[in-house]
C-alpha cells in the first residue's frame, strides 16, 4: 500500500507492492479469488473493512492502491468509505477510466491508484478535492512511495535507489529480483528503506507481486508476520 512498483519487460509486466500498516492492524487475508458483481478478482483481503489494495482481474488487469496522493495531507476522519472498498468498486468495472470519472469520492481520504490495464499504465490520484488521471509511459519503470508516510526527500532517494537497481541489473530483471528489491534493499534504515519497523508501530507487514503474461498471470503474496506465501497462477480470459 506503500511502495508500489512497475517493470515491464519483453513479456511480461512486473508490479510488486509493499503495505505498511500500523502493528495493531488485523493481519490480511492471503489473495483468493472473489466475485464482485461484475467481474471476477483475486486480491489479498483487509478484514477492518474487507477491502484490499492489490487486484488482479481475469482479464489480467491490475489496481494497485497506496495511500496519499501527491503531498502529505491531514487525516480528518470520520470517512464515508475506506479506500481499500473503493479500490474495489473501481475494480468491479467494465471501463476503469469511465468508472473513475464517475466514481463519487467525496468523503473518501486521499489516494493514488496504479493502473496497468490492456498494457496501458495509468496514474489515478484523489487529494481530498480534485481528481487526477495521467497516462504513464508503460516502457519506462516507475516506482511510488506513499506521501502519508515518506517526504519528498526520502520518496526521491528511493527513486535513486530504484534506478541504481535496475542500472546493475542492466534493465533485464525478473520478478526474483524485484522481490529480492522489495524486501532487502537499505534494510539498516528502518525509517525509509524498504522494509520499514518505526518503533514497532508501524511497519512493512506484506510484500505482493504480480507477473502479468500475455497468457497468464502470477501472484505471489508473502506475509512478513507469519512467513507465509501464497502463490496462485491463473490463465488471462
Amino acid at each position: 500500500m506503500c511502495t508500489v512498483s512497475f517493470y515491464k519487460g519483453k513479456d511480461q509486466a512486473i508490479i510488486t507492492s509493499n503495505r505498511d500498516e500500523n502493528i495493531n492492524r488485523p493481519l490480511a487475508l492471503p489473495p483468493k479469488k472473489i466475485f464482485l458483481e461484475y467481474s471476477a478478482v483475486y486480491c489479498p483481503i483487509d478484514p477492518l473493512h474487507n477491502g484490499t489494495w492489490f487486484t488482479v482481474s481475469k482479464k489480467g488487469n491490475v489496481l494497485v492502491l497506496l495511500n496519499g496522493a501527491e503531498k502529505k495531507h491531514i487525516s480528518n476522519p470520520p470517512y464515508k468509505k475506506s479506500r481499500g472498498l473503493v479500490l474495489l468498486d473501481i475494480a468491479d468495472s467494465i471501463d476503469i477510466i469511465e468508472k473513475w470519472r464517475s466514481v463519487d469520492l467525496q468523503l473518501i481520504e486521499n489516494f493514488t491508484i496504479v493502473s496497468y490495464s490492456d498494457g496501458k499504465l495509468i496514474q489515478f490520484r484523489w487529494d481530498g478535492i480534485n481528481k487526477s488521471q495521467i497516462a504513464l509511459n508503460e516502457i519506462n519503470p516507475h516506482i511510488w512511495s506513499s506521501t502519508t508516510l515518506y517526504d519528498q526527500d526520502s520518496i526521491i532517494r528511493r527513486e535513486e535507489w530504484f534506478h541504481d537497481f535496475l542500472a546493475n541489473k542492466k534493465n533485464v530483471v525478473t520478478g526474483d529480483d524485484f522481490f529480492n528489491f522489495h524486501t532487502n534493499t537499505k534494510n539498516e534504515d528502518k525509517k525509509n528503506g524498504l522494509i520499514i519497523n518505526r518503533a514497532n508501530q508501524i511497519l512493512t507487514k506484506n510484500v505482493t507481486q504480480t507477473v502479468i503474461y500475455q497468457s497468464h498471470f502470477t501472484i505471489e503474496h508473502r506475509d512478513l508476520i507469519t512467513n507465509k506465501c501464497t502463490i496462485i497462477a491463473d490463465l488471462i480470459a
